[in-house]
Formats: C-alpha cells, structure tokens, sequence
C-alpha cells in the first residue's frame, strides 16, 4: 500500500538545535530509496507502507545512537485506494486552484 506521511520527530535531551538529528533521519530516508520533501516543521515521506514505516524505526535507531535519550514523534499520514496520487500531485492540485 502506498503511503504519504508527514513524520516531526524530535530529539529531547540534545540541546536547542535539532538539525544534526533531522540531517541524519534525511540520510536514513535517501538510504531507503524514499521520497521525502523537508518542510519548515517536518519531512513529507512517500513510499510503500512497509519501506516508509522501517526507516522511520531507523531514524529513531540512528537518533538514540547519536545519543537522544528520549524522541518524541508527530506522524500524520494518508492512503488511498480510489487512485494513485504523489506528494507532487497534491501541491499540484492546490497551485492550480490559486492560479
């Protein structure tokens, strides 16, 4: 089954900044072979359920190797059976209604 899904995962117990962490889920996602797209607050992530949801388990794996002890995780997430539709079809659809 394909998924969308906006992952925010965050270290706690690391400091102020997050951007090594965050680098490093990036890596994790390129190393799956996966669609992401980084945002202000998170990274969109398209992929097969299984191939997104194991890198998602490994960048908390990589996380907790870099030393966060703890990481708290926001997920939302979308499917479809009705068509097939990519994160790029999305932000089409709307860019188009704006003109």
């Amino acid at each position: 089954m394909h998924v969308i899904l906006d992952l925010c995962l965050v270290p706690l117990g690391v400091g102020v900044s997050v951007s090594p962490y965050v680098a490093e889920c990036h890596r994790v996602l390129q190393e799956a072979g996966l669609k992401s797209q980084l945002h202000a607050y998170g990274t969109n992530i398209e992929g097969e359920w299984d191939a997104v949801m194991a890198a998602v388990k490994r960048c908390h794996q990589r996380v907790h190797e870099m030393g966060a002890p703890r990481i708290t995780t926001t997920i939302k997430l979308g499917t479809r059976t009705d068509r097939d539709q990519s994160m790029a079809d999305k932000v089409r659809s709307v860019e188009q209604k704006l003109g």
